[in-house]
């Protein structure tokens, strides 16, 4: 029993109040680290147990460690620290917390946090559940330490982006053999670059062009190629892709045509899961560069907002999706996380409820199982 399942969800959720209380209680220093853990630990029991009684087959921990869905994982490898830059990210209305990752040292992946958080999680699997822990791509890691805000003091340790990806590599080898001895056989990459580069209204900005797609795509596939080729044989690693996640704002759109060729057709994943909740996803059309085999896990329920979408309607396109993909090679889930970062989308609990148990009444009445 592995992901995807038939109804399924991407990892995070919306955080408690009690945690969000905790959590700025101990950025004040009004309580200590030990006391922060222990309400994240019940805080993260609850979640499951909440899951489970939803009947889904995967657990997470929600993210309910983390204040962001990739920064946090960076800050946690040796050689990466967290550093303020002059502004936020800018998604579309909203600005996020300005932070962001500089290189100190060399980098490498021993004793990663991330380890011990899901160690927790996998002592609730059951003969019904399995644990999944989620990640962001390696890509996503080479891509922040490109950005410009930092990239001389970056440089500086690494002149040599040759060198600069081997380490990546090797701090991902690590941190992947430390997951599998602790029990992980379910790892999910987290990957926000491609809609990037799908996006064409972007190309200007950037100066990019089919020319230089085709070789960013290409360095990206590898690298990630790279990490995964590390895993055992009874390791499941599937990726997600989305426009952005932010107080249910987006960063950017566009269909997936640009970036299918090699995403789609070379990344070495067992199954995608996909953003395809609205119209700046595009139509399903570049699925046909999925290979045969693989699975695409369809996130046509949006996080975003907390109305619920139309049973129909949610069938009819997962019958369009099977045109290109067959159906048994398929899956449902929501479109991202609740709470890709800890201020979390613009829903109430009992909403985020009910998103999952619609998805799992659809992926029922269209697969009957899970």
């Amino acid at each position: 029993m592995n992901t995807p399942f038939r109804y399924d969800y991407v990892g995070s959720f919306l955080r408690p109040a009690e945690l969000k209380a905790a959590r700025s209680a101990y950025e004040k220093e009004n309580i200590t680290k030990e006391e922060l853990k222990s309400v994240e630990d019940e805080c993260i029991t609850k979640l499951i147990r909440n899951i489970k009684a939803s009947g889904y087959h995967v657990i997470t921990d929600g993210e309910f460690r983390r204040a962001w869905w990739h920064l946090d994982f960076f800050w946690g490898l040796n050689g990466i620290e967290k550093v303020n830059t002059a502004d936020g990210l800018h998604f579309h209305g909203e600005t996020t917390k300005n932070h962001s990752a500089v290189i100190t040292g060399k980098i490498n992946g021993k004793d990663h946090p991330f380890v011990e958080h899901f160690k927790f999680v996998k002592q609730f699997e059951d003969e019904n559940t399995i644990a999944k822990q989620t990640i962001p791509s390696p890509a996503q890691l080479l891509v922040q330490l490109r950005l410009p805000e930092f990239l001389k003091e970056n440089k500086e340790i690494y002149p040599n982006d040759d060198e600069l990806k081997d380490d990546i590599v090797e701090a991902y080898h690590q941190v992947i053999e430390d997951l599998y001895a602790a029990g992980c056989r379910n790892l999910q990459l987290d990957d926000c670059t491609w809609t990037l580069y799908a996006d064409r209204s972007f190309w200007p900005a950037f100066g990019m062009n089919e020319e230089k797609l085709k070789v960013i795509a290409e360095e990206e596939v590898e690298l990630n190629n790279r990490v995964i080729a590390f895993r055992k044989e009874d390791m499941v690693i599937n990726t997600h892709v989305c426009r952005g996640n932010f107080h249910s704002t987006y960063a950017n759109s566009g269909p997936y045509d640009p970036i299918a060729p090699y995403l789609f057709a070379k990344e070495d994943v067992d199954a995608f899961y996909l953003e395809y909740d609205d119209a700046r996803s595009g139509g399903f059309e570049p699925l046909k560069h999925v290979p045969l085999g693989k699975k695409v896990v369809l996130g046509l329920i949006t996080t975003k907002k907390p109305q619920l979408e139309d049973k129909e309607d949610i069938i009819n396109k997962i019958k369009d999706a099977s045109n290109y993909v067959p159906l048994e090679n398929l899956y449902l889930s929501t479109q991202c996380g609740f709470a890709s970062t800890e201020e979390g989308n613009v829903l109430l609990e009992i909403e985020q409820w009910n998103k999952l148990k619609l998805i799992k009444e659809i992926a029922e009445e269209v697969w009957g199982t899970y």
